[in-house]
């Protein structure tokens, strides 16, 4: 994706932790162009209301139709992107979703709020991410780390392909231990196959620690990743040194 994203809210100033660290430098240097668009200035309410009691009744408020629909629509003639709703009812986000979103030109969050949203917005609405299955006082709250794992995956906002290939989860499997100096702390030393200068070596230890920690750590990730040749090779000579 090397074009923008638009993020619809209530409370702009919640995402500028975008204007630091890597996604901050990013933006600076025109890789990424996210944008925060007030939902409250497309209100028609003389109050700038954006919410109100849900018909039926019920605890809490239900954002409005009219000043979603109207902040979409103006939102739509800058960006083409799907619309992505962040709300509990939809897909939960994880690493391929983000992979595949990071291909993506074009981008619109809509962030939710109080009790939800007026049902009849839903059909302005192309997709529905949740974060999890909790609950959270609002969509910037789940939007925040849904754009940042995104943009993180776009060329150019990383040094290289390298920093995000080998973390967690992005190829089915939690990532392997990392140390830097000192090479002594106290009673433990960095593993001597990291000083060794054998890059071969040195892959392989590391994808047999992945397997093990996420064996221990989750075992369901490890039950939906299929392991290669090379990856059973490595387990059974481990389970074999250490029986």
């Amino acid at each position: 994706m090397d074009g923008r994203i638009d993020i619809l809210t209530l409370f702009p100033e919640m995402f500028d932790v975008f204007n630091y660290s890597i996604i901050g430098r990013a933006r600076e240097k025109g890789i990424l162009n996210i944008n925060t668009v007030n939902i409250r200035e497309y209100t028609k309410d003389k109050h700038k209301k954006v919410d109100d009691y849900p018909y039926g009744g019920g605890a809490g408020m239900v954002m409005s139709v009219q000043p979603i629909v109207d902040c979409i629509r103006a939102v739509k003639k800058l960006n083409k992107g799907r619309i992505i709703f962040l709300g509990p009812k939809g897909k939960t986000f994880n690493q391929k979703m983000a992979k595949e979103l990071s291909k993506e030109r074009e981008l619109v969050f809509l962030c939710g709020h109080y009790e939800g949203i007026d049902e009849r917005a839903y059909k302005y609405i192309d997709m529905e991410v949740s974060l999890g299955d909790f609950v959270l006082t609002g969509g910037e709250s789940a939007c925040i780390p849904i754009v940042d794992s995104i943009c993180r995956m776009i060329p150019g906002v990383l040094k290289s392909e390298q920093s995000y290939e080998d973390e967690s989860f992005y190829n089915g499997l939690l990532e392997y231990p990392q140390y830097t100096r000192p090479e002594y702390f106290e009673s433990e030393r960095v593993p001597e196959v990291l000083l060794s200068g054998h890059h071969e070596n040195i892959r392989k230890w590391r994808r047999l620690q992945s397997i093990l920690i996420t064996m221990e750590k989750r075992p369901d990730i490890l039950k939906k990743t299929k392991l290669s040749k090379e990856d059973m090779k490595l387990l059974n000579n481990y389970i074999e040194n250490n029986i």
